[in-house]
């Protein structure tokens, strides 16, 4: 290998792992909106477990879309961090 190519690869090699890293840290993303989404969603359902039962079935069925909702949450970050 010639001093110029060794040279070149010295440079290069770097340069592609720090790509490389930062492609991790961005697929690492903390996605601040979705995080959110899902504080206001266990909020809901908190307060939909602390309210009186009697209510015709809605609120079950309330908390049970709640759930549904948090899943589909967690499954869209799970999502996003593996992209």
């Amino acid at each position: 290998m010639t001093i110029s190519r060794r040279f070149t690869l010295q440079q290069i090699l770097p340069a592609l792992g720090l790509a490389r890293l930062a492609a991790g840290m961005a697929k690492a993303e903390p996605q601040p909106h979705m995080r959110a989404a899902m504080e206001h969603l266990r909020a809901a359902r908190e307060s939909l477990e602390r309210a009186d039962p009697d209510k015709g079935g809605h609120r079950a069925k309330a908390i049970e879309l709640v759930d549904g909702a948090i899943r589909q949450v967690e499954a869209g970050i799970a999502y996003a961090n593996r992209r």
